[in-house]
C-alpha cells in the first residue's frame, strides 16, 4: 500500500516504513528542480553580502551591489538632508 505524494513526478510514500520512493518513474525532474532552487537560494544569500557574481548579471560585474548601494545611500541621504534643512530654514522665517 502506497500513498501518492507528488503524482506528477510519480512519488509515493510507504506509510509502514516512512520512505518516499518512486513508483516506476525517474527522480531526474525532481533533482533538476532542486538543483535550480539551490542555485537561486545561493544567489539570494550572495546578494546579502554584495560580493560575487550573481546569476542574472553579466560577467565582470562582481562588485555592483556594493557600488549601487553606496550611490543609493548617498542620494537618499542628500534628499533627507535637504528636506530637513528646508524645514529648518522655513521654520526660521
Amino acid at each position: 500500500m502506497y500513498v501518492e505524494v507528488l503524482p506528477e513526478y510519480g512519488l509515493v510514500v510507504d506509510p509502514m516504513i516512512g520512505i518516499v520512493t518512486t513508483a516506476g518513474e525517474s527522480l531526474a525532474p525532481v533533482i533538476e528542480k532542486v538543483a535550480e532552487l539551490e542555485a537561486i537560494a545561493d544567489d539570494v544569500v550572495n546578494m546579502l553580502s554584495g560580493k560575487g557574481n550573481l546569476l542574472a548579471s553579466f560577467p565582470g560585474r562582481d562588485n555592483n551591489l556594493s557600488v549601487a548601494g553606496g550611490v543609493t545611500a548617498f542620494w537618499y541621504g542628500l534628499a533627507v538632508g535637504l528636506f530637513i534643512a528646508g524645514i529648518y530654514v522655513f521654520h526660521l522665517m
